[in-house]
C-alpha cells in the first residue's frame, strides 16, 4: 500500500507531499511537527486531520505512527526541506537522511522498530537538502 497526500503550497518539508506508507499493509507514517511557531506546523496538522477518515480496502484505518521533524535548516535565506519522510526503503536496508539534530536518534529509533527485517541506517543529508532534496529524492527516474 502507498499513501500520498497533498498538501498546500506553502508546505517546505516535502515539495507538496507527503509519502509514507509501505511500511506494512496496515501502517503509514507522518510527519508531525510539535512547534506552534514553525511555519510546517499547520500544514502538517491538516495532514493528521486528514488521514482521520483514511480507510484501508477492508475499511478499517491505518495505524498512524508520527515521525518527528528535525529543527529547521536554513541556507542563506532559503528553508531547506529537511525530512525524515524522506527515507528509501532498499533490499538489504532503510537508508534515513539525518541532519545533525537530536531527532535524528528519535527518527531512526521509530523506523527502527517499523522496519524490524532490515538495518535502518542514517545517512548525514544535509548537503542534500541544498539541492531541495533528499535520499528518496535521489532514487527517482531520470528522462532519456
Amino acid at each position: 500500500m502507498m499513501v500520498f497526500l497533498s498538501l498546500p503550497e506553502n508546505h517546505l518539508t516535502h515539495n507538496g507531499l507527503v509519502q509514507r506508507g509501505p511500511i506494512n499493509a496496515k501502517t503509514l507514517v507522518l510527519i508531525k511537527e510539535t512547534n506552534k511557531c514553525d511555519i510546517n506546523y499547520e500544514p502538517l496538522e491538516e495532514n493528521w486531520d486528514r488521514v482521520q477518515d483514511l480507510r484501508l480496502e477492508n475499511g478499517s484505518k491505518p495505524e498512524v505512527i508520527p515521525l518527528p521533524m528535525p529543527a529547521p535548516l536554513f541556507y542563506k535565506n532559503w528553508r531547506l526541506p529537511a525530512s525524515y519522510a524522506n527515507f528509501y526503503i532498499c533490499n538489504a536496508c532503510v537508508i534515513v537522511p539525518t541532519f545533525n539534530d537530536p531527532n535524528d536518534r528519535v527518527a531512526l529509533g521509530i523506523l527502527g522498530e517499523l522496519f524490524r527485517d532490515r538495518p535502518v541506517v542514517g545517512i548525514h543529508a544535509v548537503d542534500l537538502v541544498l539541492g531541495f532534496g533528499s535520499l528518496h529524492c535521489l532514487t527517482q527516474q531520470e528522462p532519456a
